[in-house]
């Protein structure tokens, strides 16, 4: 007997889409924080975090294709996404001097909107929610806004 697989409608899409990101994001920071290779964190996600269930706790299932994407893109163009990055930043806190978990952020963010067809708005207001996982308190919100505006008006100038 075989299971049949159902189609995820949109709202679920979203969260699934969103939960990659988060993920994204922290394997981003895991792999500049360790040095693994982005390999060996990817299938570490994908095997023992992202859907995961432990006696204690229960992590979010994700779109594993988008996971993929972003982590790929963000490695792969990372030179072009730090550039974009630096130029969004006020000159005197360049992209290495940023705090690592909102500079694997912009790598992740930087990905979609080089590699995506996902309206650039629609980056910036995941991206942006995302930051509040991080950064609980509130107030990088809104400099995440910033640079990612201005991120997104270079990638994709006819989105605005």
């Amino acid at each position: 007997m075989s299971e049949t697989r159902r189609r995820p409608g949109p709202d679920e899409k979203r969260v699934l889409r969103g939960a990659a990101r988060f993920y994204a994001v922290q394997a981003l920071f895991q792999m500049e924080a360790s040095e693994v290779p982005i390999g060996t964190i990817m299938a570490e996600f994908e095997a023992h975090r992202i859907g995961a269930e432990t006696a204690t706790e229960t992590w979010a299932e994700a779109d594993l294709t988008h996971f993929r994407r972003l982590i790929e893109t963000a490695v792969d163009r990372q030179g072009k996404i730090d550039q974009m990055t630096d130029r969004a930043l006020v000159a005197k806190w360049p992209i290495d001097r940023i705090d690592p978990t909102l500079r694997a952020l912009f790598r992740a963010a930087g990905a979609e909107m080089v590699g995506s067809q996902t309206p650039a708005r629609v980056i910036i207001s995941q991206f942006v929610e995302i930051t509040g996982a991080f950064f609980p308190e509130g107030r990088e919100g809104n400099f995440v806004n910033a640079v990612l505006d201005h991120m997104a008006r270079e990638a994709r100038p006819d989105e605005f």
